[in-house]
């Protein structure tokens, strides 16, 4: 057993670095989609909501408060900045009239696939080169590892005055639009 290297030690130094290169694609990841929406006039907050809208269609601000972890007032200047853009509009709720519904306008997945296919290639190269057992761990994770922060993201503005928007600017009021 002295010859063993210390298990603690190597479990250590994989948490680290899992942690670390999640840190790397995170980083990556928001690079990539901030020069993505900027090269369609949008702010890289406004880009994922779009991803957001895609994924889960239209919905109400309080459902898009839950599904992105933003505060109301941040949701509400980010769906007038998207209005005022002509990507998404506030529609009726069919079922019930008292509700608003954000939907997109036009065809935003055929916008942005251009930007996607050299990167989405890659990255299905990438994945072939793992078996299924190791793909289901990565989505797993992946997958959990996304609820985490999006719950820590709703904890960082939850009940806070003056919230900021994603951009730094000051959010209108809910009541103010």
């Amino acid at each position: 057993m002295e010859n063993q290297p210390n298990v603690g030690t190597q479990r250590q130094e994989l948490l680290e670095a899992v942690l670390a290169s999640g840190r790397e694609l995170s980083t990556a990841a928001v690079m990539f989609h901030t020069k993505l929406s900027e090269l369609r006039g949008l702010s890289a907050t406004e880009g994922k909501a779009i991803d957001i809208l895609l994924r889960f269609g239209p919905m109400t601000a309080g459902e898009f408060c839950e599904q992105s972890g933003l505060a109301p007032a941040s949701v509400t200047g980010l769906m007038q900045r998207l209005e005022s853009k002509g990507v998404a509009r506030r529609v009726r709720h069919e079922g019930d009239k008292r509700k608003v519904l954000i939907e997109l306008v036009g065809d935003q997945a055929k916008a942005a696939m251009p930007h996607f296919v050299d990167f989405m290639g890659r990255l299905a190269g990438l994945l072939e080169g793992y078996s299924d057992e190791e793909l289901r761990v990565i989505a797993d994770y992946s997958s959990k590892a996304a609820r985490i922060q999006q719950d820590a993201a709703g904890r960082l503005g939850a009940g806070s005055p003056g919230d900021k928007d994603d951009d730094g600017d000051r959010a209108p009021s809910p009541g103010s639009a």
